[in-house]
């Protein structure tokens, strides 16, 4: 069993963020998360992921889903920048709510995967943390910045501007106007591309990574997913690919009752878990 319980986790000028905390019922935390729902970056809320979240809770992962700023009044980078000081907030706010700030990780689909995988591995730029790095060893997880103990996308839009050209392609018009509406141009998705980070060695973190992908998903190309899992190993860093046949974008939240919902959701607890005591101290 999970509790939940809505805070205000901060107040930017034009109004209160807010966040779902879901906590274990009946132990400590084994692991915490930080929760970046998707929507083509303009759309859903804190509670779009419930499914996951409370299948989080529930294996012992304390989860905060957050609330974060959209266009059309927000665009790129400032909802990465909300993401990172979310991360932070956790982090501060550790003791309080029983877990390690060293054990503290982030899901996300969709467009929250690719917000979350941009604050995985570039979390001290200046863009996204508002002040220089600090300084330390590069890819060390810290108590106090928004590096993260490890990262969990669902169908994540790893490559922005492969998408976008996706998009264009099939007369997706909903997805084009996203992209309009979160991107000033083709060279900022590049710029803010997970895919091009990794594979040009500018990622300064490579946490262990879990990527949950349905086979039949017609949103993204279909060797998104591959093609990020290939260029994560090759850098050197930690990363297992669970694909799923025959299901599509969104799988776990739009039909949790599938078989292969519910084993993603097996997959995904057991490793932000297993993760959690990994960088439980000694």
């Amino acid at each position: 069993m999970s509790v939940a319980e809505d805070v205000i986790w901060d107040t930017p000028p034009d109004g209160p963020l807010l966040a779902r905390l879901y906590r274990p019922a009946a132990r400590a935390p084994l692991a915490a998360v930080v929760s970046v729902h998707g929507g083509r970056w303009c759309a859903e809320s804190r509670l779009t992921n419930a499914v996951i979240d409370t299948a989080l809770a529930e294996a012992g992962v304390l989860v905060m889903a957050i609330d974060f700023r959209m266009p059309p009044a927000h665009r790129y980078p400032v909802p990465v920048a909300d993401i990172n000081r979310a991360i932070r907030w956790l982090k501060a706010h550790a003791d309080r709510h029983g877990i390690d700030p060293l054990s503290v990780g982030g899901i996300g689909t969709s467009s929250g995967g690719h917000q979350l995988l941009l604050n995985a591995l570039l979390p001290g730029a200046l863009a996204y943390a508002g002040a220089a790095p600090e300084p330390g060893s590069p890819g060390r997880t810290s108590a106090t910045d928004a590096s993260l103990a490890f990262a969990i996308t669902c169908w994540a839009v790893s490559d922005p501007l492969a998408r976008y050209r996706h998009a264009l392609a099939h007369g997706m018009q909903l997805h084009i106007d996203s992209h309009h509406a979160y991107w000033r141009d083709e060279a900022q998705m590049a710029e803010g591309s997970p895919q091009r980070i990794v594979e040009s060695g500018a990622a300064t973190h490579l946490p262990p990574l879990l990527m949950i992908q349905g086979s039949a998903d017609t949103v993204l190309t279909p060797d998104m997913a591959p093609r990020f899992a290939g260029a994560y190993a090759a850098a050197g860093a930690r990363v297992e690919l669970k694909m799923f046949d025959d299901v599509g974008h969104t799988f776990i939240t739009k039909e949790p009752e599938r078989p292969e919902s519910r084993a993603a959701l097996r997959e995904l607890c057991a490793f932000a878990a297993a993760a959690g005591r990994q960088t439980a101290p000694a």
